[in-house]
Protein backbone atom coordinates (compact mmCIF):
# COMPACT_ATOMS: atom_id res chain seq x y z
CA UNK A 1 0.00 0.00 0.00
CA UNK A 2 1.39 3.38 -0.99
CA UNK A 3 0.69 6.97 -0.02
CA UNK A 4 0.40 9.84 -2.43
CA UNK A 5 4.07 10.76 -2.08
CA UNK A 6 5.19 7.69 -3.99
CA UNK A 7 2.19 7.03 -6.19
CA UNK A 8 3.05 6.24 -9.79
CA UNK A 9 2.77 9.00 -12.37
CA UNK A 10 0.66 7.33 -15.11
CA UNK A 11 -3.11 7.77 -15.05
CA UNK A 12 -5.21 5.21 -16.90
CA UNK A 13 -8.62 4.78 -18.39
CA UNK A 14 -10.78 1.91 -17.13
CA UNK A 15 -10.07 -0.03 -20.32
CA UNK A 16 -6.33 0.39 -19.88
CA UNK A 17 -6.47 -0.90 -16.30
CA UNK A 18 -8.47 -3.92 -17.47
CA UNK A 19 -5.84 -4.52 -20.13
CA UNK A 20 -3.10 -4.29 -17.52
CA UNK A 21 -5.02 -6.73 -15.33
CA UNK A 22 -5.24 -9.15 -18.27
CA UNK A 23 -1.50 -8.82 -18.91
CA UNK A 24 -0.73 -9.69 -15.30
CA UNK A 25 -2.93 -12.77 -15.53
CA UNK A 26 -1.39 -13.81 -18.85
CA UNK A 27 2.08 -13.44 -17.30
CA UNK A 28 1.25 -15.99 -14.64
CA UNK A 29 -0.61 -14.30 -11.77
CA UNK A 30 -4.01 -15.99 -11.40
CA UNK A 31 -6.97 -13.65 -11.42
CA UNK A 32 -8.22 -15.02 -8.11
CA UNK A 33 -4.86 -14.25 -6.51
CA UNK A 34 -5.09 -10.65 -7.71
CA UNK A 35 -8.59 -10.50 -6.23
CA UNK A 36 -7.27 -11.82 -2.93
CA UNK A 37 -4.50 -9.22 -2.92
CA UNK A 38 -7.08 -6.50 -3.55
CA UNK A 39 -9.23 -7.73 -0.68
CA UNK A 40 -6.25 -7.82 1.69
CA UNK A 41 -5.27 -4.28 0.66
CA UNK A 42 -8.79 -2.98 1.26
CA UNK A 43 -9.06 -4.83 4.58
CA UNK A 44 -5.74 -3.35 5.79
CA UNK A 45 -6.87 0.14 4.83
CA UNK A 46 -10.22 -0.37 6.56
CA UNK A 47 -8.61 -1.44 9.83
CA UNK A 48 -6.12 1.42 9.70
CA UNK A 49 -8.85 3.99 9.13
CA UNK A 50 -11.33 2.52 11.65
CA UNK A 51 -9.22 0.56 14.17
CA UNK A 52 -12.07 0.45 16.70
CA UNK A 53 -14.50 -1.11 14.23
CA UNK A 54 -16.17 -4.42 14.96
CA UNK A 55 -18.78 -4.77 12.24
CA UNK A 56 -18.81 -4.69 8.45
CA UNK A 57 -21.69 -4.64 5.98
CA UNK A 58 -20.67 -5.41 2.42
CA UNK A 59 -23.00 -4.37 -0.38
CA UNK A 60 -22.09 -6.61 -3.32
CA UNK A 61 -22.97 -6.32 -6.98
CA UNK A 62 -22.59 -8.89 -9.72
CA UNK A 63 -19.02 -8.63 -11.06
CA UNK A 64 -15.42 -8.75 -9.94
CA UNK A 65 -15.96 -5.72 -7.73
CA UNK A 66 -18.44 -7.88 -5.83
CA UNK A 67 -15.80 -10.61 -5.65
CA UNK A 68 -13.48 -8.20 -3.86
CA UNK A 69 -16.31 -7.45 -1.44
CA UNK A 70 -16.99 -11.11 -0.67
CA UNK A 71 -13.31 -11.67 0.12
CA UNK A 72 -13.23 -8.60 2.37
CA UNK A 73 -16.22 -10.10 4.19
CA UNK A 74 -14.33 -13.39 4.56
CA UNK A 75 -11.33 -11.59 6.08
CA UNK A 76 -13.52 -9.65 8.49
CA UNK A 77 -15.35 -12.85 9.50
CA UNK A 78 -12.08 -14.63 10.24
CA UNK A 79 -10.95 -11.62 12.29
CA UNK A 80 -13.98 -12.02 14.53
CA UNK A 81 -15.97 -9.04 13.27
CA UNK A 82 -19.73 -9.08 12.83
CA UNK A 83 -20.19 -9.43 9.08
CA UNK A 84 -23.06 -9.39 6.64
CA UNK A 85 -23.12 -9.31 2.85
CA UNK A 86 -26.17 -7.68 1.30
CA UNK A 87 -26.31 -9.02 -2.24
CA UNK A 88 -27.68 -6.40 -4.63
CA UNK A 89 -26.59 -8.62 -7.50
CA UNK A 90 -27.76 -12.22 -7.38
CA UNK A 91 -24.95 -14.31 -5.79
CA UNK A 92 -25.85 -17.44 -7.76
CA UNK A 93 -25.20 -15.61 -11.02
CA UNK A 94 -21.59 -14.77 -10.18
CA UNK A 95 -19.02 -16.37 -12.45
CA UNK A 96 -15.29 -17.05 -12.51
CA UNK A 97 -13.17 -15.48 -9.77
CA UNK A 98 -16.16 -13.66 -8.29
CA UNK A 99 -17.94 -17.00 -7.79
CA UNK A 100 -14.84 -18.39 -6.07
CA UNK A 101 -14.84 -15.36 -3.78
CA UNK A 102 -18.50 -15.89 -2.92
CA UNK A 103 -17.81 -19.54 -2.09
CA UNK A 104 -14.88 -18.57 0.13
CA UNK A 105 -17.08 -16.16 2.08
CA UNK A 106 -19.78 -18.77 2.51
CA UNK A 107 -17.22 -21.35 3.67
CA UNK A 108 -16.01 -18.89 6.31
CA UNK A 109 -19.55 -18.55 7.65
CA UNK A 110 -20.36 -15.11 6.25
CA UNK A 111 -24.09 -14.34 6.29
CA UNK A 112 -25.31 -13.47 2.79
CA UNK A 113 -28.73 -11.85 2.42
CA UNK A 114 -30.55 -10.51 -0.59
CA UNK A 115 -30.63 -6.73 -0.62
CA UNK A 116 -33.93 -5.12 0.28
CA UNK A 117 -34.92 -1.60 1.22
CA UNK A 118 -35.33 -2.36 4.91
CA UNK A 119 -32.03 -4.20 5.31
CA UNK A 120 -30.06 -3.30 8.43
CA UNK A 121 -26.68 -1.65 7.86
CA UNK A 122 -24.07 -1.98 10.61
CA UNK A 123 -20.50 -0.88 11.14
CA UNK A 124 -18.30 0.06 8.19
CA UNK A 125 -20.13 -0.11 4.88
CA UNK A 126 -18.16 -1.59 2.00
CA UNK A 127 -19.25 -0.44 -1.45
CA UNK A 128 -18.55 -3.42 -3.71
CA UNK A 129 -21.46 -2.75 -6.05
CA UNK A 130 -19.99 -1.58 -9.35
CA UNK A 131 -16.40 -1.09 -10.40
CA UNK A 132 -14.65 0.72 -13.22
CA UNK A 133 -16.90 -0.80 -15.87
CA UNK A 134 -19.78 1.42 -14.81
CA UNK A 135 -21.19 3.88 -17.37
CA UNK A 136 -24.50 5.63 -17.81
CA UNK A 137 -27.00 5.59 -14.97
CA UNK A 138 -27.63 3.15 -12.14
CA UNK A 139 -30.35 0.55 -12.39
CA UNK A 140 -33.16 1.17 -9.88
CA UNK A 141 -32.17 -1.38 -7.22
CA UNK A 142 -28.56 -0.23 -7.36
CA UNK A 143 -29.66 3.39 -7.10
CA UNK A 144 -31.77 2.47 -4.08
CA UNK A 145 -28.78 0.76 -2.44
CA UNK A 146 -26.58 3.80 -3.10
CA UNK A 147 -29.19 6.10 -1.59
CA UNK A 148 -29.36 3.90 1.48
CA UNK A 149 -25.56 3.87 1.88
CA UNK A 150 -25.38 7.66 1.66
CA UNK A 151 -28.22 8.12 4.09
CA UNK A 152 -27.00 5.66 6.72
CA UNK A 153 -24.59 8.02 8.47
CA UNK A 154 -22.01 5.21 8.71
CA UNK A 155 -18.40 5.16 7.48
CA UNK A 156 -18.01 4.01 3.89
CA UNK A 157 -15.16 2.26 2.09
CA UNK A 158 -15.37 2.07 -1.70
CA UNK A 159 -13.63 -0.83 -3.42
CA UNK A 160 -11.54 0.44 -6.36
CA UNK A 161 -13.93 3.32 -7.17
CA UNK A 162 -17.17 4.64 -5.64
CA UNK A 163 -20.22 3.24 -7.39
CA UNK A 164 -21.65 5.80 -9.78
CA UNK A 165 -18.35 7.59 -10.44
CA UNK A 166 -17.06 7.30 -14.01
CA UNK A 167 -13.47 6.04 -14.01
CA UNK A 168 -12.51 7.94 -17.17
CA UNK A 169 -14.10 11.33 -16.57
CA UNK A 170 -14.66 11.83 -12.85
CA UNK A 171 -18.32 12.56 -13.65
CA UNK A 172 -20.93 11.12 -11.30
CA UNK A 173 -24.24 9.55 -12.21
CA UNK A 174 -27.47 10.95 -10.85
CA UNK A 175 -26.59 9.00 -7.71
CA UNK A 176 -23.20 7.84 -6.49
CA UNK A 177 -21.65 6.50 -3.30
CA UNK A 178 -20.03 9.21 -1.22
CA UNK A 179 -17.07 7.34 0.27
CA UNK A 180 -14.91 8.25 3.23
CA UNK A 181 -12.13 6.01 1.92
CA UNK A 182 -11.48 4.58 -1.53
CA UNK A 183 -8.91 1.85 -2.07
CA UNK A 184 -7.95 1.54 -5.71
CA UNK A 185 -5.82 -1.13 -7.35
CA UNK A 186 -3.21 -1.89 -10.02
CA UNK A 187 -3.28 1.49 -11.76
CA UNK A 188 -4.55 4.97 -10.90
CA UNK A 189 -7.71 5.84 -12.80
CA UNK A 190 -7.85 9.38 -14.14
CA UNK A 191 -11.47 9.76 -13.07
CA UNK A 192 -10.46 9.58 -9.40
CA UNK A 193 -8.72 12.96 -9.68
CA UNK A 194 -10.83 15.34 -11.73
CA UNK A 195 -14.40 16.45 -12.31
CA UNK A 196 -16.70 15.63 -9.39
CA UNK A 197 -14.41 12.93 -7.98
CA UNK A 198 -12.81 14.64 -4.95
CA UNK A 199 -16.21 15.12 -3.33
CA UNK A 200 -17.01 11.40 -3.65
CA UNK A 201 -13.72 9.54 -3.30
CA UNK A 202 -12.78 10.70 0.20
CA UNK A 203 -9.30 9.63 1.23
CA UNK A 204 -7.62 7.72 -1.58
CA UNK A 205 -5.34 4.73 -1.00
CA UNK A 206 -3.50 2.98 -3.82
CA UNK A 207 -2.14 -0.58 -3.96
CA UNK A 208 -0.43 -1.93 -7.07
CA UNK A 209 -1.18 -5.55 -6.04
CA UNK A 210 2.50 -6.38 -6.51
CA UNK A 211 2.22 -5.90 -10.25
CA UNK A 212 5.51 -6.46 -12.07
CA UNK A 213 6.98 -3.03 -12.90
CA UNK A 214 8.11 -4.23 -16.33
CA UNK A 215 4.57 -5.18 -17.30
CA UNK A 216 3.15 -1.96 -15.92
CA UNK A 217 5.69 0.08 -17.88
CA UNK A 218 4.46 -1.49 -21.11
CA UNK A 219 0.91 -0.28 -20.59
CA UNK A 220 -0.06 2.99 -22.26
CA UNK A 221 -1.79 5.67 -20.19
CA UNK A 222 -4.08 8.61 -20.93
CA UNK A 223 -2.27 11.14 -18.77
CA UNK A 224 0.43 11.64 -16.17
CA UNK A 225 0.29 13.15 -12.71
CA UNK A 226 2.20 16.31 -11.98
CA UNK A 227 4.56 15.36 -9.18
CA UNK A 228 7.73 16.98 -7.95
CA UNK A 229 10.07 14.37 -9.37
CA UNK A 230 8.62 14.76 -12.85
CA UNK A 231 7.91 18.50 -12.98
CA UNK A 232 10.33 20.43 -15.24
CA UNK A 233 12.83 22.58 -13.33
CA UNK A 234 14.29 25.94 -14.16
CA UNK A 235 18.03 25.84 -14.73
CA UNK A 236 20.23 27.35 -11.99
CA UNK A 237 21.41 30.88 -12.67
CA UNK A 238 24.94 31.71 -13.63
CA UNK A 239 26.73 33.96 -11.16
CA UNK A 240 27.27 36.47 -13.97
CA UNK A 241 23.57 36.66 -14.82
CA UNK A 242 21.83 39.99 -15.36
CA UNK A 243 18.24 41.13 -15.80
CA UNK A 244 18.38 40.69 -19.54
CA UNK A 245 19.11 37.00 -19.07
CA UNK A 246 15.63 36.12 -17.82
CA UNK A 247 13.26 37.68 -20.22
CA UNK A 248 10.92 40.63 -20.40
CA UNK A 249 7.24 40.01 -19.68
CA UNK A 250 4.62 42.47 -20.87
CA UNK A 251 1.23 42.20 -19.13
CA UNK A 252 -1.63 43.70 -21.16
CA UNK A 253 -4.89 44.33 -19.32
CA UNK A 254 -6.64 46.26 -16.60
CA UNK A 255 -9.59 48.13 -18.05
CA UNK A 256 -11.48 50.52 -15.78
CA UNK A 257 -12.63 48.66 -12.70
CA UNK A 258 -10.30 45.71 -13.32
CA UNK A 259 -6.88 47.20 -12.69
CA UNK A 260 -6.15 44.80 -9.84
CA UNK A 261 -6.15 41.76 -12.14
CA UNK A 262 -3.35 43.18 -14.28
CA UNK A 263 -1.37 44.22 -11.19
CA UNK A 264 -1.63 40.71 -9.77
CA UNK A 265 -0.32 39.22 -13.00
CA UNK A 266 2.55 41.68 -13.14
CA UNK A 267 3.51 41.06 -9.52
CA UNK A 268 3.35 37.29 -10.05
CA UNK A 269 5.61 37.53 -13.11
CA UNK A 270 8.09 39.66 -11.18
CA UNK A 271 8.23 37.36 -8.16
CA UNK A 272 8.48 34.23 -10.32
CA UNK A 273 11.78 35.46 -11.71
CA UNK A 274 11.19 37.40 -14.91
CA UNK A 275 14.13 39.75 -15.48
CA UNK A 276 11.91 42.66 -16.52
CA UNK A 277 8.17 43.22 -16.26
CA UNK A 278 6.13 45.87 -18.04
CA UNK A 279 2.44 46.63 -17.70
CA UNK A 280 0.26 48.13 -20.43
CA UNK A 281 -2.89 49.33 -18.72
CA UNK A 282 -5.32 52.23 -18.40
CA UNK A 283 -3.65 55.52 -17.44
CA UNK A 284 -5.85 55.65 -14.33
CA UNK A 285 -3.89 52.73 -12.90
CA UNK A 286 -0.45 54.33 -13.11
CA UNK A 287 -0.45 55.66 -9.55
CA UNK A 288 -1.60 52.34 -8.09
CA UNK A 289 1.04 50.48 -10.07
CA UNK A 290 3.85 52.77 -8.95
CA UNK A 291 2.69 52.57 -5.35
CA UNK A 292 2.33 48.80 -5.28
CA UNK A 293 4.95 47.69 -7.81
CA UNK A 294 7.68 50.28 -8.40
CA UNK A 295 9.78 47.54 -10.01
CA UNK A 296 7.24 47.13 -12.82
CA UNK A 297 7.46 49.51 -15.77
CA UNK A 298 3.89 50.74 -16.00
CA UNK A 299 2.99 52.07 -19.45
CA UNK A 300 -0.26 54.07 -19.53
CA UNK A 301 -1.91 52.87 -22.72
CA UNK A 302 -4.82 54.69 -24.30
CA UNK A 303 -4.71 53.15 -27.76
CA UNK A 304 -3.24 50.40 -29.87
CA UNK A 305 -0.73 52.80 -31.41
CA UNK A 306 1.44 52.50 -28.33
CA UNK A 307 1.34 48.73 -28.13
CA UNK A 308 3.46 47.45 -31.08
CA UNK A 309 6.58 49.11 -29.71
CA UNK A 310 5.93 47.70 -26.23
CA UNK A 311 5.39 44.22 -27.69
CA UNK A 312 8.61 44.47 -29.71
CA UNK A 313 10.62 45.14 -26.54
CA UNK A 314 9.07 42.19 -24.68
CA UNK A 315 9.91 38.50 -24.90
CA UNK A 316 6.56 37.15 -23.67
CA UNK A 317 3.08 38.69 -23.59
CA UNK A 318 0.50 37.96 -20.89
CA UNK A 319 -2.83 39.11 -22.31
CA UNK A 320 -6.25 39.23 -20.73
CA UNK A 321 -6.19 39.88 -16.96
CA UNK A 322 -8.82 42.55 -16.42
CA UNK A 323 -8.84 43.30 -20.16
CA UNK A 324 -12.61 43.60 -20.46
CA UNK A 325 -14.63 43.19 -23.63
CA UNK A 326 -15.15 46.82 -24.54
CA UNK A 327 -13.49 48.73 -27.36
CA UNK A 328 -10.29 49.38 -25.39
CA UNK A 329 -9.74 45.72 -24.57
CA UNK A 330 -10.66 44.53 -28.07
CA UNK A 331 -8.23 46.93 -29.70
CA UNK A 332 -5.34 45.98 -27.41
CA UNK A 333 -6.01 42.30 -27.96
CA UNK A 334 -5.94 42.76 -31.74
CA UNK A 335 -2.59 44.50 -31.48
CA UNK A 336 -1.19 41.76 -29.24
CA UNK A 337 -2.42 39.06 -31.60
CA UNK A 338 -0.37 40.66 -34.39
CA UNK A 339 2.83 40.16 -32.39
CA UNK A 340 5.04 37.14 -33.03
CA UNK A 341 6.08 36.91 -29.37
CA UNK A 342 5.08 33.84 -27.30
CA UNK A 343 1.87 34.63 -25.46
CA UNK A 344 -0.24 33.60 -22.48
CA UNK A 345 -3.96 34.36 -22.92
CA UNK A 346 -6.36 34.43 -20.01
CA UNK A 347 -9.76 35.75 -18.95
CA UNK A 348 -11.40 38.16 -21.42
CA UNK A 349 -8.77 37.49 -24.06
CA UNK A 350 -10.31 34.00 -24.20
CA UNK A 351 -13.85 35.31 -24.24
CA UNK A 352 -13.02 37.56 -27.19
CA UNK A 353 -11.26 34.66 -28.89
CA UNK A 354 -14.40 32.55 -28.45
CA UNK A 355 -16.49 35.34 -29.95
CA UNK A 356 -14.40 35.26 -33.11
CA UNK A 357 -12.99 38.74 -32.58
CA UNK A 358 -9.39 37.65 -33.07
CA UNK A 359 -7.18 34.68 -33.91
CA UNK A 360 -4.79 33.09 -31.45
CA UNK A 361 -1.12 33.53 -32.42
CA UNK A 362 1.21 30.56 -32.76
CA UNK A 363 3.16 29.35 -29.72
CA UNK A 364 0.46 30.45 -27.30
CA UNK A 365 -0.64 29.12 -23.94
CA UNK A 366 -4.28 29.54 -22.88
CA UNK A 367 -5.71 29.18 -19.38
CA UNK A 368 -9.50 28.81 -19.47
CA UNK A 369 -11.74 27.96 -16.56
CA UNK A 370 -14.63 25.59 -17.45
CA UNK A 371 -16.97 28.40 -18.51
CA UNK A 372 -14.38 29.92 -20.83
CA UNK A 373 -13.50 26.47 -22.16
CA UNK A 374 -17.17 25.89 -22.98
CA UNK A 375 -17.36 29.14 -24.93
CA UNK A 376 -14.16 28.30 -26.80
CA UNK A 377 -15.58 24.91 -27.78
CA UNK A 378 -19.12 26.13 -28.43
CA UNK A 379 -20.66 23.75 -25.89
CA UNK A 380 -22.23 23.98 -22.44
CA UNK A 381 -20.12 24.21 -19.31
CA UNK A 382 -21.73 21.01 -18.07
CA UNK A 383 -20.40 19.21 -21.15
CA UNK A 384 -16.88 20.38 -20.36
CA UNK A 385 -17.18 19.18 -16.78
CA UNK A 386 -18.67 15.87 -17.89
CA UNK A 387 -15.36 14.95 -19.54
CA UNK A 388 -12.62 17.40 -18.63
CA UNK A 389 -9.74 15.42 -20.18
CA UNK A 390 -11.53 15.24 -23.52
CA UNK A 391 -12.36 18.96 -23.38
CA UNK A 392 -8.76 19.94 -22.63
CA UNK A 393 -7.44 17.88 -25.53
CA UNK A 394 -10.14 19.19 -27.86
CA UNK A 395 -9.16 22.76 -27.03
CA UNK A 396 -5.47 22.05 -27.59
CA UNK A 397 -6.19 20.53 -30.99
CA UNK A 398 -8.67 23.19 -32.09
CA UNK A 399 -6.46 26.16 -31.22
CA UNK A 400 -3.06 24.45 -31.69
CA UNK A 401 -1.99 25.74 -28.31
CA UNK A 402 -1.02 24.42 -24.92
CA UNK A 403 -4.11 24.51 -22.71
CA UNK A 404 -4.45 24.75 -18.95
CA UNK A 405 -8.01 23.75 -18.09
CA UNK A 406 -8.40 25.10 -14.58
CA UNK A 407 -10.52 23.63 -11.84
CA UNK A 408 -10.35 20.59 -9.58
CA UNK A 409 -7.74 18.33 -11.11
CA UNK A 410 -6.36 21.04 -13.41
CA UNK A 411 -5.24 19.64 -16.76
CA UNK A 412 -2.41 20.61 -19.09
CA UNK A 413 -2.97 19.51 -22.68
CA UNK A 414 -0.82 19.81 -25.79
CA UNK A 415 -1.91 19.60 -29.43
CA UNK A 416 0.12 16.38 -29.85
CA UNK A 417 -2.07 14.60 -27.27
CA UNK A 418 0.10 14.90 -24.17
CA UNK A 419 -1.98 15.34 -21.03
CA UNK A 420 -0.97 16.15 -17.47
CA UNK A 421 -3.16 16.30 -14.38
CA UNK A 422 -2.46 18.21 -11.19
CA UNK A 423 -3.91 16.55 -8.11
CA UNK A 424 -2.79 19.35 -5.75
CA UNK A 425 -4.81 22.33 -4.60
CA UNK A 426 -7.22 23.40 -1.86
CA UNK A 427 -10.86 24.59 -1.68
CA UNK A 428 -9.64 27.85 -0.15
CA UNK A 429 -8.38 28.69 -3.65
CA UNK A 430 -11.96 29.27 -4.80
CA UNK A 431 -11.71 33.04 -5.05
CA UNK A 432 -11.02 35.96 -7.34
CA UNK A 433 -7.63 36.72 -8.82
CA UNK A 434 -5.93 33.35 -8.58
CA UNK A 435 -6.09 32.92 -12.35
CA UNK A 436 -4.37 36.28 -12.79
CA UNK A 437 -1.55 35.08 -10.56
CA UNK A 438 -1.25 31.89 -12.61
CA UNK A 439 -1.12 33.81 -15.90
CA UNK A 440 1.72 36.02 -14.68
CA UNK A 441 3.59 33.01 -13.33
CA UNK A 442 3.32 31.21 -16.67
CA UNK A 443 4.56 34.28 -18.48
CA UNK A 444 7.61 34.47 -16.21
CA UNK A 445 8.45 30.81 -16.72
CA UNK A 446 8.22 31.21 -20.49
CA UNK A 447 10.42 34.29 -20.31
CA UNK A 448 13.05 32.25 -18.46
CA UNK A 449 13.33 29.78 -21.29
CA UNK A 450 10.73 27.07 -20.77
CA UNK A 451 8.65 25.91 -23.70
CA UNK A 452 4.88 26.30 -23.38
CA UNK A 453 4.10 22.76 -22.21
CA UNK A 454 6.92 22.70 -19.66
CA UNK A 455 6.03 26.17 -18.38
CA UNK A 456 2.41 25.12 -17.97
CA UNK A 457 3.40 21.96 -16.09
CA UNK A 458 5.70 23.76 -13.67
CA UNK A 459 3.40 26.76 -13.27
CA UNK A 460 0.27 24.76 -12.52
CA UNK A 461 2.18 22.60 -10.03
CA UNK A 462 3.66 25.61 -8.22
CA UNK A 463 0.35 27.47 -8.17
CA UNK A 464 -1.58 24.49 -6.77
CA UNK A 465 1.15 23.71 -4.25
CA UNK A 466 1.12 27.28 -2.99
CA UNK A 467 -2.63 27.06 -2.66
CA UNK A 468 -2.29 23.92 -0.57
CA UNK A 469 0.15 25.58 1.82
CA UNK A 470 -1.88 28.74 2.15
CA UNK A 471 -5.13 26.79 2.29
CA UNK A 472 -4.02 25.16 5.53
CA UNK A 473 -4.68 28.54 7.14
CA UNK A 474 -8.34 28.25 6.20
CA UNK A 475 -10.82 30.50 4.44
CA UNK A 476 -10.08 34.01 3.28
CA UNK A 477 -7.19 33.20 0.94
CA UNK A 478 -6.32 36.24 -1.18
CA UNK A 479 -4.74 35.72 -4.56
CA UNK A 480 -1.71 37.79 -3.60
CA UNK A 481 -1.08 35.42 -0.67
CA UNK A 482 0.08 32.82 -3.17
CA UNK A 483 2.87 34.91 -4.69
CA UNK A 484 5.53 34.68 -1.94
CA UNK A 485 4.70 31.01 -1.43
CA UNK A 486 5.15 30.33 -5.14
CA UNK A 487 8.56 31.97 -4.92
CA UNK A 488 9.46 29.75 -1.97
CA UNK A 489 8.27 26.56 -3.67
CA UNK A 490 10.14 27.42 -6.85
CA UNK A 491 13.36 27.79 -4.88
CA UNK A 492 12.75 24.45 -3.13
CA UNK A 493 12.11 22.76 -6.47
CA UNK A 494 14.79 24.45 -8.56
CA UNK A 495 17.35 26.40 -6.50
CA UNK A 496 18.57 29.64 -8.01
CA UNK A 497 22.19 28.58 -7.45
CA UNK A 498 23.69 25.11 -7.67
Amino acid sequence: MRNDHDWPLPLYSAAQVRELDARLIAAGTPGFELMQRAAHAAWRALRQRWPQGAAVTVLAGAGNNAGDGYLIAELAQRAGWTVCVLAVGEPERLQGDAALARDAAQAAGVAIEAWHAGAELRGVLVDALLGTGFAGELRPHYAQAVETINGAGLPVLAVDIPTGLHADTGCVAEQAVRADLTVTFIGLKIGLFTGDAPDWVGELVFDDLQAEPELVAQQSSVARRLAGSAVPPLAPRARTAHKGSFGHVLVIGGDRGFGGAALLSAESALRAGAGLVSLATRPEHLVASLARLPEVMCQPTESTYQLPELCARADVLVVGPGLGRQAWGRSLLSAAAASTRPQVWDADALNLLAAGSVELPADSLVTPHPGEAARLLGIATAEVQADRPAAALALARRYQAVVVLKGTGSLVAAPDGRLLLCDRGHPAMAGAGLGDVLAGLLGALRAQGLEAFEAAALGVWLHAGAGMRQGELGRGLAASDLIPTIRQLLEEHAPCLK
